[in-house]
């Protein structure tokens, strides 16, 4: 039905360029559009959030940020606020008397840039264009919609990128008119972007145009620099996760904690394309190493990847209960034992140790003892999953056997739910358990930049990524040895799965291998790459892929600098479809029949 109701264009070549070379910032407006604007989805939220402040402090009070209305956000991340800009404030009474629909005219038009993230955004950027709107317009993608589809499907994508057929595969998963406004974006755009090298490849190939500009995500470094206090931090966090533990494995506690290594992996539940899939494949290899070697460290993996839940799980919320009925238990112990301690030292003598405890005292502690027996296994799960027989992280933890077994060197925690100070199981927030972590570990097939690594990175914390991520091509490009820096890139481009998974493993198991005070070198080490994520760094230096003119090379803080003034650059608008509303009818589609679009239309 999508393919009936539109019309496929063969060539638009009629789509003016921006040929004001002398625009002012002063008198610039900056907008900035996504899905994603203070709502949080995926890493265009971090984007946005994180270069803010930068960008603010450069555009002051002509930069506005459109997104979604969503209640619940509102009232956590908006401060309400009358706008300072006249023509914006008039917009904005229009648009709510009028339900969102602008009709206002302005005395003095501004001169405005507006800076679209993902196809979702892009409705405005097409129908800018082919109203003919005086805006200089900027479209970054951060993925292509057809190549997360297709790397969902366990296909050889990097190794094939000219062999597929794009409208066919779009058309075969249902995607084909959300591809279409992709593309269609792509090509009416005056500045095309994207975040790193490996996907303007993959742009090149699935859009039919390669980006002008590269521009690398970065992250604002004064939110997470603690300077030398870092690594205190990280032990304090380190207890704080040690607290669960000992609640979540009570009865089965039989291994030091103080040797215990925490590894993570965070983000959207993409079981393949975030290398779920591979990690827990390398983590059977890398307990079976520990257990041959008989090496006294134990490995606690935790799995912080949101999926549908019922609740809590009863046995977690129990481990919790009872970690906290020893500790009162313990204290109440301890506080009587130093008061007969204090009093016997201050009548001069050495108190008896034996006569120290009463038996109600021992009583209490073997009751202690006997809450914490337990007769089944540690949960690998601190939740209900909805569809536990179908889920992909918990039918391969059964396949492999990584069952919390006192065996087991590596154990294995799935916490289907973001990270929250106020939960009643692990109280802290993202920032602060990666903090106390030691290792992440993202062997990602499809990752066009990945923020995951790269806020280890600055609070730290090593990291594994791969050469099929933005932020693994990024590092290799600008560090000469990224493992002796805490960047650990598996080679997923050019090796086989099972040899990327062995590397993975001997990266894993080296890491085991290190003693405390080479993991401390280790993440000063990594700390210091900080300065390269900057945004400070990275919105002026970023690496144009396709110049069109000297005044286009950085979208991020500067997006007027993009607008490619040069007459040279010509929209290559190769192939795209208008999609009719569904609202439009067959009236619609008649009309349209009868006076079909033309290049001179647009």
């Amino acid at each position: 039905m999508p393919l009936a109701r539109s019309l496929s264009m063969t060539s638009l070549n009629g789509l003016p360029q921006w040929e004001d070379e002398d625009l002012p910032v002063e008198d610039l407006l900056l907008f900035e559009i996504s899905w994603e604007v203070t709502n949080k989805v995926g890493g265009i939220y971090t984007v946005i959030q994180t270069k803010a402040k930068t960008t603010a402090d450069e555009w002051g009070e002509n930069y506005f940020l459109i997104g979604p209305y969503f209640e619940q956000n509102v009232k956590t991340q908006v401060e309400f606020c009358e706008p300072p800009n006249p023509a914006i404030k008039k917009a904005m009474d229009t648009m709510k008397s009028q339900g969102c629909q602008l009709s206002c005219q302005f005395d003095d038009k501004p001169s405005i840039i507006a800076h679209f993230h993902e196809w979702q955004a892009g409705v405005g950027l097409i129908l800018s264009r082919s109203q003919k709107l005086p805006v200089a317009t900027i479209f970054t993608t951060h993925a292509t919609l057809l190549g997360r589809y297709l790397c969902a499907a366990s296909i050889d994508f990097y190794n094939n990128l000219d062999q597929f057929d794009i409208d066919k595969e779009a058309g075969e998963r249902q995607i084909y008119h959300r591809y279409c406004m992709e593309r269609a974006s792509v090509h009416c755009a005056h500045v095309f972007t994207t975040v790193s090298q490996i996907t303007a490849t993959e742009a090149e190939h699935m859009l039919k145009k390669s980006p002008d500009v590269v521009t690398p995500n970065g992250l604002n470094i004064k939110k997470f620099s603690a300077m030398h206090e870092f690594q205190n931090l990280h032990s304090m966090y380190k207890a704080r996760i040690q607290e669960f533990i000992r609640g979540h494995f009570y009865g089965h506690l039989d291994f030091n904690l103080d040797k215990t290594l925490f590894f993570f992996i965070a983000g959207r539940y993409e079981f393949s394309n975030k290398g779920a899939d591979m990690f827990l494949e390398a983590l059977s290899r890398l307990n079976f190493l520990l257990r041959v070697h008989k090496t006294d460290v134990t490995v606690v993996v935790f799995f912080i990847m949101p999926a549908k839940t019922n609740n809590f799980n009863v046995e977690t919320l129990k481990g919790q209960a009872v970690r906290k009925q020893l500790w009162d238990t313990a204290q109440s112990v301890k506080e009587k034992f130093g008061r007969k301690l204090y009093n016997a030292l201050l009548k001069g003598e050495i108190p008896d140790l034996n006569k120290i405890l009463d038996r109600d005292d021992i009583t209490i502690m073997k009751r202690a003892i006997f809450s914490t027996q337990r007769h089944s296994l540690p949960p690998v799960t601190t939740h209900n999953m909805i569809d536990d027989s179908n889920d992909p992280i918990l039918n391969t933890i059964r396949r492999i056997g990584l069952f919390n077994n006192r065996t087991d060197r590596v154990k294995v925690i799935l916490h289907p739910e973001f990270l929250s100070s106020t939960s009643p199981l692990l109280p802290l927030d993202y920032e602060e358990f990666v903090r106390g972590c030691h290792l992440g570990v993202f062997p990602s097939y499809y990752e066009p930049w990945g923020y995951t690594p790269a806020e280890c990175t600055v609070m730290g914390i090593p990291s594994v990524t791969t050469n099929l991520s933005g932020f693994g091509c990024f590092m290799q490009e600008h560090v000469a040895d990224p493992a002796a820096y805490g960047i650990y890139i598996v080679d997923r481009r050019f090796r086989s799965p099972d040899e990327s998974c062995n590397q993975l493993t001997q990266f894993l198991y080296g890491f085991c291998q290190q003693n405390r005070r080479q993991r401390i070198i280790q993440r000063n080490r990594t700390e210091r790459l900080s300065d390269l994520l900057d945004w400070r760094y990275l919105g002026r230096a970023h690496g144009p892929r396709q110049q069109p003119s000297a005044q286009c090379c950085n979208a991020r803080t500067r997006p007027c600098a993009e607008i490619p003034l040069s007459k040279e650059l010509k929209a290559e608008l190769l192939h795209f479809s208008v999609i009719l509303p569904r609202s439009s009818g067959k009236e619609r589609l008649n009309r349209l029949e009868q006076n079909p679009v033309t290049p001179s239309s647009f």
